[in-house]
């Protein structure tokens, strides 16, 4: 390979999947001194290693070979412990508060980009960079901002948008301004076993189950039976667990009526399901906690924007009203399912401007 003038030492995050490989591959020949860094993570823990192909996971296989392939140093992280605590842990302890939440956005930050940060320090390394379609720029006053990939359809800005200043500034997404197939033509250009790897979709940590199936067996505290109830308190029938159901769930109710129901809330204190018609479940409005501010603040009291309450979602116009460590939204039409646990994140065209999480919505 014909490389540049070396830019210095980055450490990449590689998943044994396509996209984390080619990010790899694009910093080398843009002339950085490349580490590989595979986490060792839930699927660890879910398996005995008698169930592991040659005492490891393929994952991890496939990352080490793919580094081998392009001549790189390649460590190995354990992360398992952390992963349980930050990640696995308060996923259930959320659907037991009739949440429902979204597990990638706080693995990314608290374990992932945190991990390859301290391992990016003890290595000496300057940048960290994984797989994501994300863009990073800095701007003429010296901060760093957060923007939507170039191909809309695979952007991955949402499940970064609690990174802050210090991290921005050290980050790298390499795949932010290709497309998918460019990044997989460029992993097949060297000759990367991983180019035609099929795209998994699932919450890692699930390892095929439904998320329900996951719950009974992790939390039996979510086999909690309750009532289901419609908009006037009625009971309908029964449910074996308010963690089983999320806000505009339709299936799977057990109960009849004259017209469609759906979940319009959950009352895990009562331990009830609410159901009513399509223009009952919450869409107009929502309230934020624990917000969180890109460049440190937001821009204004109130301001105009356009927000995802849902990942892989199109932003659609809102009105943002800042409360204390939260935030309101208003948006200009009708959103389904606005649903508690999950990240509102903000946008002004590509650029992330902040999020939180929902707690309420109407």
């Amino acid at each position: 390979m014909n490389r540049r003038k070396e830019k210095g030492k980055v450490l990449v995050a590689m998943s044994g999947g396509v996209d984390s490989a080619a990010a790899a591959l694009s910093l080398l020949e843009r002339g950085y001194q490349v580490m590989g860094v595979t986490f060792r993570m839930w699927e660890d823990i879910a398996r005995s290693e008698s169930d592991l192909a040659g005492g490891e996971p393929c994952y991890l296989r496939r990352a080490r070979e793919a580094a081998r392939r392009l001549g790189i140093v390649h460590r190995v992280l354990d992360l398992r412990e952390a992963f349980h605590s930050a990640v696995v842990a308060p996923f259930a302890a959320d659907y037991l508060r009739g949440r429902t939440p979204n597990p990638c956005v706080g693995c990314n930050l608290e374990v992932k980009l945190r991990a390859l940060l301290q391992a990016a320090e003890e290595e000496g390394a300057a940048y960290v960079a994984t797989g994501h379609f994300a863009r990073v720029r800095r701007c003429e006053d010296g901060s760093f901002s957060l923007l939507r990939a170039r191909e809309r359809g695979k952007d991955q800005s949402y499940v970064l948008h609690r990174l802050g200043q210090e991290a921005l500034s050290r980050c790298l997404f390499p795949n932010g301004e290709r497309s998918k197939k460019e990044v997989r033509e460029l992993a097949a250009s060297r000759g990367l076993p991983l180019a035609e790897m099929a795209e998994s979709q699932d919450i890692c940590f699930l390892a095929g189950l439904d998320y329900r199936d996951f719950l009974a067996l992790y939390e039996p505290r979510c086999l909690s039976p309750g009532p289901v109830v419609d908009m006037a308190g009625e009971e309908l029938g029964r449910h074996e667990g308010v963690a089983f159901y999320t806000v505009g769930q339709r299936r799977g109710l057990g109960v009849s009526a004259p017209y469609p129901l759906y979940v319009v809330r959950l009352e895990p204190q009562r331990g009830a399901v609410v159901v009513g018609r399509r223009e009952e479940v919450p869409g107009v409005r929502l309230e934020a906690e624990e917000a969180h501010w890109l460049k440190g603040a937001p821009p204004a009291p109130s301001f105009v924007a356009e927000a995802m309450a849902r990942y892989n979602t199109a932003p659609v116009p809102c009105r943002v009203t800042v409360a204390g460590r939260g935030f309101s939204l208003d948006f200009a039409y009708r959103v389904w399912a606005l649903t508690p646990g999950q990240h509102a994140v903000i946008y002004r065209g590509d650029e992330v401007v902040g999020g939180g999480v929902i707690t309420a919505a109407s």
